[in-house]
């Protein structure tokens, strides 16, 4: 269960942290695959701190460190008037740690056959006690096929279902031991059954290439991309007493840049990308016209004829392939 004496603070995550890592880190992080460029702040909040801040505007390094590395922050750390805002204008309301435990935990009862695999609930007050034993899988299915197995959070916000280093909704940390997310399960079991370090990095990194989110919100999807970025680096540090090596950690950024991305899951695309009401000159038959652009998409609600830039996901399995998210859907 969540630590009660844990200080907020420590749930937050600086860029200049990252930076600290590595000079490439943050950069990876704020890489957006699809389009080529880096995600965008896809949210007005900031746009009081200037141009760079607009909506629009992609986030970049020097926006977010230095002098302004307190501009991005978790959900909890923000002033209750911003979360109202952030809510009434995007609907952003952030679910608790007990309540994606529980969630997460139908999940593995379905995978499993059976109930308190990770975990014991305790509905009365909210927490969860860890199973302290190894993970005993069930005949047919090896730790391996688990962490082989695909998750994803759909609109994940700062990603509490897929790890669970705090509660998103009151800042208390959470010990290693009693975290609770999807990959931090996988991550537990990675642990539980390697020895060597190249083994254990193998495998953490199948459990991060099966593992995926998205979201409208840059500042949110950073917040997700760093967590799930520090999850890989405590947990290796719990097993090994060390900090992993550079490229291991710029690696497993890498593969959480292209599987944690920003997207409107209503459309597919790259928030804000459909062309609607736009006007543009084309080349015709009698020469240059202007026509308004319209998304048949948007229009009719097809997920599979909008104008904007469909996002696309690597297919890790089938030559590290780039495929279109929507193609992964069936009509």
């Amino acid at each position: 269960m969540p630590n009660k004496d844990a200080s907020p603070s420590s749930v937050d995550i600086r860029e200049d942290d990252l930076q600290a890592l590595s000079a490439a880190v943050l950069d990876i992080l704020l890489r957006d695959h699809t389009t080529g460029k880096n995600i965008f702040w896809a949210t007005h909040d900031y746009e009081a701190l200037g141009p760079a801040y607009d909506y629009h505007s992609e986030i970049l390094p020097h926006l977010i460190t230095g002098e302004h590395g307190m501009v991005i922050r978790p959900r909890v750390l923000k002033t209750k008037a911003e979360q109202t805002d952030r809510a009434k204008d995007m609907a952003e309301v952030f679910t608790p740690s007990w309540v994606c435990n529980a969630q997460n935990n139908l999940v593995d009862e379905a995978w499993f056959g059976r109930k308190d695999v990770f975990n014991v609930e305790h509905t009365s007050d909210h927490t969860w006690q860890s199973n302290p034993d190894k993970i005993i899988f069930p005949v047919g299915k090896t730790w391996k096929d688990y962490v082989r197995a695909t998750r994803m959070e759909l609109t994940c916000g700062e990603a509490p279902y897929l790890v669970s280093r705090y509660d998103a909704t009151t800042g208390e940390v959470i010990p290693l031991r009693q975290r609770i997310g999807l990959l931090d399960r996988k991550l537990r079991v990675v642990s539980e059954n390697t020895e060597t370090s190249g083994d254990w990095l193998d495998w953490a990194q199948t459990a991060y290439k099966n593992t995926y989110g998205f979201e409208w919100q840059g500042d949110n999807l950073l917040l997700a991309r760093e967590a799930l970025l520090f999850s890989f680096i405590e947990y290796y540090q719990a097993k090994f007493g060390k900090v992993p090596l550079q490229k291991s950690i710029n690696y497993i950024a890498y593969i959480i840049s292209w599987n944690l991305f920003q997207m409107d899951g209503l459309k597919g695309v790259v928030p804000d990308s459909c062309r609607n009401g736009v006007t543009e000159t084309v080349q015709t038959l009698f020469g240059e016209e202007e026509q308004t652009i319209q998304c048949v998409g948007c229009q009719q609600e097809n997920l599979r004829r909008h104008n904007g830039t469909y996002c696309l996901i690597r297919d890790w399995a089938n030559d590290k392939k780039k495929i279109r998210f929507i193609d992964l859907i069936k009509s």
